[in-house]
């Protein structure tokens, strides 16, 4: 068998690992797990988008035009639907965006730390990457190396809030870099997160309809999959220019996402009570994990998501946490894959947060 060459070097996502793989290989029965690696809903699904799901009828194709969802969409971002993409999480809108309009001569640019999956997809597309040197969205550095290659990149991509630190730049600083962006240069937004951001600080909030109004060539993209607990069903969208996405859905393969996850992200998006629940028992038990943080010295980056990065030391790495709290039936997120002594932590419910903080504690004191 031969297969294409840009295979030898491609690294596949790691993501947080199962429950029912944890459970099979430490002997720890599967509801005295405690997952917070993915950056899940604690609190599950809404029971609108449940009750939903199972009315649905999943030996049917769904609706490829998602002309409900687009229209749900629609009212909530004051866009009209054409402007909208479906995708089976926000992460194939990317993908389909990435190949697009990158090759092997026009590249992405991004955040030295950022989601993984960025680099994978342009890899697909044989596009190089360029990256800061600062770990964080520094809009000044990136605009730097956007002059000095602009006709060799493609996509411009900013984490907001950033995945897997957790910062977040204010959206007039987001705005103004976007006015040095030439149109003929996709940039993706990439705003997974922005509900929680919103939350925290309106200053970060990012007005898809302000972006759709002034920028021509910034893709927005949102998902279902943490505030509005999905994650499983794999809906997410994009907003954009109506030609941008015209030409962006010639990627999009028919029936990308399934008959109950359409119905569930329908019924979702009208129960804006549980989505703030979860959003505010988010905020109200994070201080708990920089409490943790400054108790024993560890450094942490203020977050506006659902998680936080917390920095180990030398005597007790990420690797050894992660591993230590894996055979306790607690699975944290490793970062050691970024190249960083860290562990991003989902924040829980508050049951779950004392087990994971107790942990935590008899692993440092």
């Amino acid at each position: 068998m031969i297969f294409n060459e840009f295979l030898e070097n491609l690294e596949s996502y790691e993501p947080g690992k199962p429950i029912e793989l944890v459970a099979r290989e430490y002997g720890i029965k599967p509801e005295n797990i405690i997952k917070v690696a993915s950056n899940e809903n604690p609190f599950g699904s809404s029971p609108k988008a449940l009750q939903a799901m199972r009315a649905s009828e999943p030996a049917l194709y769904p609706d490829d035009s998602y002309f409900a969802l687009k229209h749900a969409l629609a009212v909530r971002f004051g866009c009209e639907s054409a402007n909208i993409i479906i995708g089976s999480g926000s992460d194939q809108v990317m993908e389909m965006a990435i190949k697009a309009v990158c090759n092997e001569n026009r590249g992405i640019l991004r955040a030295k730390t950022t989601f993984a999956m960025y680099d994978i997809y342009a890899k697909f597309a044989h596009a190089p990457v360029y990256k800061t040197q600062s770990e964080f969205h520094d809009l000044a550095q990136m605009a730097e190396i956007y002059t000095k290659n602009a006709a060799n990149i493609g996509a411009v991509i900013l984490c907001l809030p950033n995945n897997p630190l957790g910062e977040c730049p204010d959206a007039s600083e987001v705005y103004e870099f976007l006015e040095l962006i030439s149109q003929d240069t996709l940039v993706i937004l990439d705003c997974a997160y922005m509900e929680f951001a919103t939350f925290k600080d309106s200053k970060k909030h990012i007005k898809p309809a302000h972006v759709l109004s002034k920028f021509t060539n910034v893709l927005y993209s949102g998902t279902f999959s943490k505030a509005y607990g999905l994650g499983g069903m794999r809906v997410g969208y994009g907003l954009a220019n109506t030609k941008l996405i015209e030409q962006i859905s010639k990627l999009r393969p028919p029936f990308n996402i399934t008959t109950p996850s359409l119905a569930a992200a329908i019924a979702a998006l009208d129960d804006e009570d549980f989505v703030q629940k979860g959003i505010k028992n988010n905020f109200d038990e994070m201080p708990r994990y920089e409490d943790f943080a400054s108790e024993f010295g560890l450094k942490f980056i203020p977050s506006y998501t659902n998680f936080i990065a917390i920095f180990t030391n030398e005597e007790k790495n990420s690797s050894i946490l992660a591993e230590n709290l894996l055979k306790k039936g607690i699975i944290l997120r490793n970062l050691k894959s970024y190249g960083l002594n860290a562990v991003r932590i989902t924040i829980g419910t508050k049951k779950q947060n004392d087990k994971v903080l107790e942990a935590l504690r008899a692993e440092f004191a």
